[in-house]
C-alpha cells in the first residue's frame, strides 16, 4: 500500500475517514506517497481533521500514514502543500479521547502535539490499530537488537579465541559470516 490511491482505498475500506472528497484524499496521500523514502512501508493511514481545537479551529482535512520508520501527516493546498513526518522513536504517546460525536486522537511527540478529530468510531479504531502496529513494531525492534547483541557477544567470543591462537584468522572469518548470516 504505498500508491496514493491504495492508501485512500485503505481508509475506506476501514472507515478511517474519507476526507472532503475523493480528488482532495488522493491529492493528501499523493504527497505522503512521494515522501516515502525506498524501503519504507506503510503500515496503516487515516484522514482527519488537523490540528483540531474546536468545530471550526483546525487545520482541514489530512492525510496521515504510520510507516515503519514514522507517522507522516500531509495536506495538499490549492495553493502549496504541507507535509510533516516524526519518527517513531519521537513519539511520546498516542491517546484517545471522545465526546458525543467526535473523537481525538492526540499524537504526543517530542516537540509538538498533533490532535486529530474524526468521528468517534472511527477515532477509536484508529487509536487501537495504531497501538497495535507500535507495540508490534516495538517488539521486532526488541527482538532484532536482541539478535544483534547476542550475535555481537558471540563474534567478541571468537575474536578472543582468534587473539589467543586457538583458532585460525579462517576459522573466525567462518564463525563470523554465519553470525551476521552472510
Amino acid at each position: 500500500m504505498n500508491t496514493a490511491e491504495e492508501m485512500y482505498q485503505y481508509c475506506l475500506d476501514n472507515d478511517y475517514g474519507e476526507g472532503l472528497t475523493r480528488k482532495w484524499g488522493i491529492k493528501h496521500f499523493a504527497l505522503i506517497e512521494n515522501a516515502l523514502h525506498r524501503d519504507e512501508q506503510v503500515l496503516m493511514c487515516f484522514m482527519g481533521l488537523h490540528n483540531y481545537v474546536g468545530g471550526a479551529k483546525h487545520d482541514g482535512n489530512y492525510a496521515y500514514a504510520l510507516t515503519n520508520e514514522r507517522i507522516i501527516m500531509a495536506q495538499k493546498k490549492a495553493i502549496g502543500q504541507e507535509v510533516q513526518s516524526v519518527a517513531i522513536d519521537y513519539l511520546n504517546d498516542i491517546t484517545l479521547s471522545t465526546g458525543l460525536i467526535y473523537g481525538v486522537v492526540t499524537i504526543d511527540t517530542m516537540k509538538e502535539v498533533f490532535n486529530v478529530a474524526l468521528l468517534k468510531g472511527q477515532a477509536q479504531k484508529i487509536n487501537d490499530k495504531i497501538h497495535e502496529l507500535l507495540l508490534s513494531h516495538k517488539g521486532e525492534r526488541q527482538e532484532y537488537q536482541a539478535d544483534s547483541q547476542s550475535s555481537a557477544d558471540e563474534i567478541m567470543k571468537f575474536k578472543n579465541l582468534l587473539d589467543m591462537g586457538v583458532i585460525t584468522q579462517e576459522e573466525f572469518e567462518q564463525k563470523k559470516r554465519q553470525l551476521l548470516g552472510l
